[in-house]
């Protein structure tokens, strides 16, 4: 388009910033910042506000922060932006923070600001402010809650490990539930292994989505930390039957401006052999640092040995290792995952950033880990 000597406008512009946001592209986000200042965008709100999303998204908070605060005019757009970025990082009481600011202004909170609010206390395990700001957005706003906000308090409370709870919000909704509140209740089931509750969700999944696979593996999982491998087997019967097919895990890295793909087990890159070889010699240091395969994790009834080379070759851990080997020093590991990062890779993960002394940003499905010395953002709460 600029080769044809045709000048992006402010549409162009956010147009494309999702697309940055979408693939990691941070370079290129970047590029576009700097054409908007010396274009005389920087002050659009509406182009203030996809940098603010796009910076967010590709894991730069901070920096997303920085350009809501430069921004000279912001719309209920701006607010929600800034507030879901806070919470896809776990940053609950920054999220929060920020909303209470939004309320001394003339801009009056949505129904996606609120969806910001109680996802930010749902990663942040803010159970009482995330009750608390359920029932403001129909007492002080005159907001009547929908599905979305249902489920975000469904997930609030079944991360929390109240699924009791959980489950009695289900029941008495005013709305017919669907499946991403039922996913919500199943998915804390898979957390804390309750296998009643698990079952109950997972028959109305089902019914609603008989061809999500998510569902599937969520209640397998869950029959495999009980060590119910019959039940396990059923699932996957099941799953042939339905002709239902498993989405697999994929991990993806940029570096020097080339994506790099990876699935579990996967040995096609050119670079396996020294992956596996940097991975090998990190599970020996992570070991004696203290780190313990989660075995339970593996839906297959076989020797510890077996489960452990499978755990050892999970998407993420080969991204990261190819990160380790072919980026700079000191320099944190962007990776970006498909799916729901497991417990195992989150706890090898955090392992791995003490051992090489690097910050390991990772984007699953729901939101963003930062691990750097040992520690996630997240605080093992996700």
């Amino acid at each position: 388009m600029q080769a044809q000597g045709t000048k992006p406008n402010s549409i162009t512009i956010v147009s494309v910033l999702p697309a940055c946001a979408d693939l990691l592209a941070i370079d290129q986000g970047k590029q576009i910042h700097g054409y908007v200042i010396r274009s005389g965008f920087e002050f659009d709100v509406v182009v203030g506000t996809g940098l603010v999303d796009m910076y967010a998204k590709c894991g730069h908070i901070s920096i997303a922060r920085q350009v809501f605060d430069k921004m000279l005019s912001r719309d209920v757009v701006s607010w929600n932006a800034m507030i879901l970025g806070y919470g896809i990082h776990g940053h609950g009481e920054d999220a929060l923070a920020l909303f209470s600011q939004m309320q001394q202004t003339d801009t009056k909170p949505d129904h996606i600001t609120f969806i910001g609010v109680l996802t930010a206390c749902s990663h942040a395990g803010l159970v009482d402010k995330g009750w608390k700001y359920f029932e403001c957005m129909k007492s002080d706003y005159g907001l009547a809650p929908k599905l979305e906000h249902y489920g975000c308090l469904v997930d609030l409370l079944g991360r929390a490990g109240h699924l009791d709870e959980a489950y009695d919000i289900i029941k008495k909704m005013p709305l017919e539930p669907h499946a991403g509140v039922w996913g919500a209740l199943l998915g804390a089931c898979r957390i804390h292994c309750n296998i009643e509750l698990g079952e109950q969700a997972a028959r109305h999944l089902f019914e609603l989505e008989p061809n999500h696979a998510g569902y599937y593996v969520l209640l397998s999982n869950i029959y495999a930390e009980a060590g119910m491998w019959n039940d396990v087997a059923n699932l996957r019967t099941m799953m042939k039957e339905r002709e239902v097919k498993k989405q697999p895990g994929c991990s993806f890295i940029k570096v020097n401006r080339e994506v790099n793909t990876f699935l579990v087990g996967d040995r096609t890159h050119p670079q396996s052999e020294n992956i596996y070889a940097m991975l090998e010699s990190l599970y020996g240091q992570m070991k004696e640092a203290g780190y313990v395969p989660n075995t339970n994790l593996v839906l297959q009834d076989v020797e510890e040995g077996v489960k452990e080379n499978t755990l050892c070759s999970h998407s993420e851990k080969l991204a990261i290792g190819f990160g380790i080997i072919n980026t700079s020093p000191c320099t944190p590991i962007h990776i970006m995952k498909n799916l729901r990062v497991c417990s195992d890779c989150h706890n090898a993960t955090k392992f791995i950033s003490m051992i090489v002394g690097r910050e390991i940003i990772v984007r699953d499905a729901h939101r963003f880990h930062h691990f750097k010395d040992g520690l996630c953002s997240c605080g093992d709460y996700w």
